[in-house]
């Protein structure tokens, strides 16, 4: 589409809103019926594209978190709808309540709501954001990644079956298109990707006051503390920063490990990756870098790493060459960076990818001001005594987007908590009620009481004793 064809395809959605005046629960409903069926009917040509866009990607794995979890996600929502929907009443003095003031807060759509989609996820990361937008009854244009393009042509082709374009749309295109439908005038815009592309993004809908929800990234840590058992922090670790490859936004990005403990845990990582993934060029659990570019940018990490002396462990359980892979196919050996310097890329950068700096720390109080001294990260893992007095050190003395205890990304997976960043790792939150909320209104309405307060306390000119004595009952408290 054109700048002006995607301009009028969000008039057409606003105006469609308008005329369609309050959405009830039945539609809302009726539209997530309509997503379910969606995902269920036209998985297996979704996986497929996915699947083709990577070269190689974990079919189960990708069936799980792309079709299944937002599949259970929209069950979840759909029941409810009907109490999320209701007025929340908020509270008033006795006297006022007595003579009938009220005061609620009522949650309603928004109307136009634009969603970026990035690559890692391409089907659930447009149905995350998704079915919130609808379960509070707004209406939704869609913009896939470009370098998932055969899932972007599939989304185009299907989604016009299942809705009509005034109440969710495509649009395709390379990165100028993106760009151009940054700068559209949404009544909400979300963004899910990288922090660098999120300030022109954030930048664009700014031009017309569009409020956006940033789901970005950065350097999530994991922190051993002194009671950690190490060989069930190493092998959940591994499961998931191994899982698509590494390219998740909440994959673990450094490990902080007490002194004593690095050859421990170095081993515990190489055993957990070896009984998960016992080969990995042939291995269709294990999933390739999504292209080229990705491929050579890790691989930049890598060299500025070794070029300046950082160990490296490479994990390698079937000693297999990676020289020469099918065409379409970049997977890379997941590789452990022992104690790089704060100046190496690999610290800089968000890594997406198989590769995983270890980092080493003599106290808690040195990890926290460590984990402090950077960027806020999306999500923060801690393996130790779950109740003890550290935990507590490091919940108190950080902040991150989430915080998952004793296990890696669980915080994610929970429907009944937010999930969003904060400062450079995001703003904003969706999930559950949380999205329904950050994708309404919160309209305050109050009913005023039959009696008249101002004028019985003589709260309006001319001001005499009345008045006076009001103001200092109100300083009273």
């Amino acid at each position: 589409m054109t700048p002006e064809q995607m301009l009028a395809l969000v008039e057409r959605q606003k105006n469609a809103f308008i005329a369609a005046g309050a959405v009830d629960a039945s539609t809302r409903q009726d539209r997530l019926d309509r997503l379910e069926a969606l995902l269920r009917e036209n998985q297996d040509a979704l996986l497929a594209a996915l699947v083709a866009d990577f070269g190689s990607r974990c079919l189960e794995q990708a069936r799980l978190t792309e079709i299944a979890v937002p599949i259970n996600e929209i069950r979840a929502t759909r029941k409810l709808i009907p109490g999320w929907m209701k007025d929340e009443r908020r509270p008033l003095p006795l006297l006022m309540r007595l003579l009938g003031a009220d005061a609620r807060i009522r949650y309603q759509p928004l109307g136009c709501v634009g969603i970026i989609v990035p690559w890692n996820f391409p089907i659930y990361l447009a149905m995350g954001p998704l079915i919130g937008v609808l379960a509070a009854g707004n209406r939704a244009i869609i913009k896939p990644s470009e370098f998932t393009p055969r899932v972007a042509e599939q989304f185009a082709a299907i989604f016009p079956r299942y809705f009509d374009a005034t109440e969710v749309a495509i649009v395709t295109g390379e990165a100028e298109v993106s760009a151009a439908f940054s700068g559209l005038p949404f009544d909400h815009l979300v963004f899910t990707g990288a922090g660098s592309i999120a300030r022109h993004v954030m930048a664009a809908a700014a031009k017309h006051l569009v409020p956006v929800t940033l789901e970005l990234g950065g350097k999530s840590p994991v922190l051993f503390g002194e009671g950690a058992d190490v060989t069930a922090a190493a092998l959940k670790i591994m499961d998931f920063k191994l899982s698509n490859a590494g390219q998740i936004c909440i994959a673990p990005d450094y490990l902080l490990v007490p002194e004593q403990r690095l050859d421990e845990v170095i081993g515990a990582l190489q055993a957990a990756a070896a009984k998960l993934y016992p080969t990995l060029l042939a291995n269709p659990d294990y999933t390739s870098i999504v292209n080229r570019r990705h491929f050579e940018r890790l691989t930049r990490l890598i060299d500025d790493a070794l070029g300046a002396g950082v160990r490296c462990v490479e994990i390698n359980p079937g000693n297999e060459s990676f020289a020469a892979q099918p065409a379409g196919q970049h997977k890379l050996m997941p590789r452990l960076f022992v104690d790089p310097g704060d100046e190496r890329a690999i610290m800089r950068e968000e890594i997406f990818g198989p590769l995983l700096p270890v980092k080493t720390y003599r106290d808690i109080a040195g990890a926290i001001a460590y984990i402090n001294r950077h960027d806020r990260p999306l999500a923060l893992y801690y393996f130790g005594d779950a109740n003890g007095t550290e935990v507590e050190q490091v919940l108190g003395r950080t902040l991150s987007g989430g915080v998952t205890i004793n296990d890696i990304a669980a915080h994610a997976g929970c429907e009944t908590l937010p999930f969003g960043g904060v400062g450079p790792s995001g703003m904003g939150a969706y999930h559950g009620r949380d999205g329904f909320r950050q994708f309404s209104h919160a309209r305050s309405v109050y009913r005023q009481a039959r009696v008249d307060f101002a004028t019985r306390f003589g709260m309006r000119p001319p001001f005499g004793p009345k008045f006076a004595d009001r103001v200092r009952q109100y300083m009273k408290g």
